[in-house]
């Protein structure tokens, strides 16, 4: 079964995260998703590209157990590409985000160039709190919200509300529950009436003001993760302590 539908409906894409209840991304399901951003961005005609979850969860990350050695350094690169594709589409990528959007889940919502979400969404970068850290988002969210946010967000962990993403700047709208599909809907609507020609323009000026992290940054990050984190001791009992519900054992330095 398909962990990542795609439905296109005249000038707008919906990739879908479709592994319910939390739509966490196990390897395959991250090699689904590049096969569906690849095709993505080939396609002729588009205004927008949605990306959301199915049910009442956006994403809340990718399976921790392929972050351990035997499946991390495939997980890190397969699930890092994802990202670099959502970055290098052309045309606007809207996250329509309800309820968790954690770790690798944040890090697909940071790299859309819009985020609306309902009031029921919650973001975080949790991977510290298993021996580990967030390579997109090391690399990218200081530009999205300030240095100082994305130094406390991937350092402590912290997981906030829709509400305090929204004021850092992490999220565009924030709307109730009620309201959530039928706003999404309507944005989808207004990119679709407009020019796809001037809609990709638009967005590659756009990048010459904010600071989008590039290839080289996405690499340096992963790059980092795998020789410094893949099979650090520290790393493996923090995962294998999550699996197993249990309080990690730091090493002693």
């Amino acid at each position: 079964m398909a962990a990542v539908l795609v439905e296109h409906a005249g000038r707008v894409l919906r990739v879908v995260l479709d592994r319910p209840p939390l739509n966490v991304v196990d390897l395959a399901a991250a090699h689904e998703l590049v096969g569906a951003l690849e095709r993505a961005g080939r396609q002729p005609g588009l205004s927008a590209v949605v990306l959301a979850g199915r049910g009442h969860a956006f994403c809340a990350g990718v399976d921790v157990r392929d972050h351990l050695p035997d499946r991390g350094a495939e997980m890190i690169r397969t699930f890092d590409r994802a990202c670099a594709l959502l970055l290098e589409i052309e045309v606007p990528v809207v996250a329509a985000v309800q309820g968790p959007a954690l770790g690798g889940g944040a890090e697909l919502a940071l790299v859309c160039d819009l985020v609306w979400a309902a009031e029921s969404a919650v973001f975080g970068f949790p991977e510290i709190k298993l021996g580990v850290f967030p390579p997109i988002a090391a690399a990218a969210l200081a530009g999205v919200v300030s240095a100082q946010r994305a130094a406390e967000l991937v350092l402590t962990g912290r997981v906030i509300s829709a509400a305090e993403a929204e004021r850092i700047g992490l999220v565009n709208r924030v709307l109730p529950a009620a309201q959530f599909e039928a706003a999404v809907g309507d944005l989808v609507a207004q990119l679709a009436a407009l020019s796809p020609d001037a809609l990709r323009v638009a967005k590659r000026a756009l990048r010459l003001g904010r600071a989008r992290p590039d290839a080289a940054a996405i690499a340096a990050a992963e790059r980092i993760y795998l020789e410094e984190r893949l099979d650090a001791p520290d790393a493996i009992e923090g995962l294998n302590a999550f699996i197993e519900k249990r309080a990690p054992g730091w090493a002693k330095n």
